[in-house]
């Protein structure tokens, strides 16, 4: 029987979600917008304050609020996504989500991913899996295209993760 137990938090919901929106072509579009288009205009805005008014004061202090802008406005994206994400769940629903997770692939009954967690337990036909796949740190086993079991390898509490998230490959593979 191959098991683990993990520890699902805050960090890792809104990481999976980081992740997630960082591939949308809406995140890329407001990183060209903040990293590119509103410091080029701020640049431009300097350069007009230096050239009229020969104020190179104030332009130096456009063109550094233009650097720290295109600098940081990513991870003040991010963060903003994190807050978001977070409002979208009542207390109950981060009560029965956050916690420990244990997953077990039994092999007296291969048609099951069976999980306990804080809101019971649950199985899973491995027809209904998508895909396993692999970011730094952690495993991502996806129930559909929007959503999956986020497995960080730092909570890990017992169980070989990277057995584990082989064998269920094998096991969406073989009935998927």
């Amino acid at each position: 029987m191959l098991e683990i137990e993990y520890e699902f938090r805050e960090d890792d919901l809104i990481h999976f979600n980081e992740m997630r929106f960082m591939q949308t072509d809406e995140y890329r579009n407001q990183i060209r917008k903040n990293r590119w288009i509103v410091p080029g205009i701020m640049m431009l805005i300097g350069t007009f304050y230096y050239y009229y008014y020969a104020d190179l004061k104030a332009t130096g202090y456009i063109m550094l609020v233009a650097v720290v802008w295109a600098a940081f406005s990513p991870q003040v994206i991010l963060l903003n996504i994190g807050r978001q994400v977070l409002k979208t769940y009542t207390h109950k629903e981060r009560k029965a989500m956050f916690g420990t997770y244990v997953l077990t692939i039994d092999p007296a009954n291969p048609s099951f991913l069976y999980e306990v967690s804080p809101s019971g337990k649950n199985k899973m036909a491995w027809s209904e899996l998508v895909r396993v796949d692999y970011g730094k740190g952690y495993v991502y086993i996806y129930l559909d295209l929007a959503t999956a079991l986020v497995i960080p390898e730092s909570t890990l509490k017992r169980g070989d993760l990277q057995a584990f998230a082989k064998q269920v490959e094998k096991m969406i593979e073989m009935h998927g």
